[in-house]
């Protein structure tokens, strides 16, 4: 009876282990937000090289659509959420991993982005997922410092190596929309590497 429970054991231990090595090979679906409210901003830029650089390992969806979110209602943030809210939300907890990619204004973060946050308060999709967290500006700082203690209050999964501010972004591509900084590559090469294993061990624990 020992022996049939110990290669049960066994068996159910290798079928984990099985699935889990097939779960970190398969490409994880990341939502990209970009919090830029401009068309052809530097930050749209840059996901778009992230999707690039990441093309083996993510299937990336870069949201640009923030301007065309509802402002944020308390009443209706639980009953009654409108259409484009219910679909943002559902798009951010079905993703693999959330990259959150903006640029600073006024020494904070754009408005846009704060009311989608805000749509996000009252819920739990953001508790323990996994995120990358990128302040692309002239400085950045401090919108940098406000980005990271909301997703600290969702309690967004991010380490220090997932959240990455560039400074002086503009000067980091060519007119043509190229990234020409290898410095900053370098960067985006490291977050992704840094970003896939914050997101496979987010996996193993949800497994275990």
């Amino acid at each position: 009876m020992s022996i049939s429970i110990r290669c049960c054991t066994f068996v159910i231990q290798g079928t984990c282990k099985a699935y889990l090595q097939q779960l970190m090979r398969d490409k994880k679906n990341i939502f990209a937000i970009v919090g830029s409210a401009s068309s052809n901003s530097a930050n749209q830029k840059l996901v778009e090289k992230i999707a690039d650089l990441s093309s083996k390992n993510f299937n990336l969806t870069i949201y640009n659509r923030l301007k065309f979110l509802p402002h944020f209602d308390p009443d209706l943030s639980i009953g009654n959420v409108p259409k484009e809210i219910v679909e943002f939300r559902q798009n951010i907890e079905s993703a693999d991993g959330i990259i959150i990619c903006t640029p600073e204004y006024v020494f904070s973060m754009p408005s846009g982005l704060k009311n989608a946050l805000e749509w996000c308060i009252a819920t739990t999709i953001f508790s323990n997922k996994p995120c990358g967290l990128i302040t692309a500006s002239a400085s950045g700082e401090k919108g940098h410092e406000m980005l990271q203690l909301i997703m600290k209050t969702v309690m967004a999964n991010y380490t220090d190596k997932t959240s990455l501010l560039i400074q002086g972004i503009k000067g980091k591509f060519d007119r043509e929309g190229k990234l020409i900084d290898t410095e900053v590559k370098n960067k985006l090469e490291n977050f992704i590497d840094a970003f896939t294993k914050l997101i496979n061990e987010n996996d193993t624990k949800s497994l275990s």
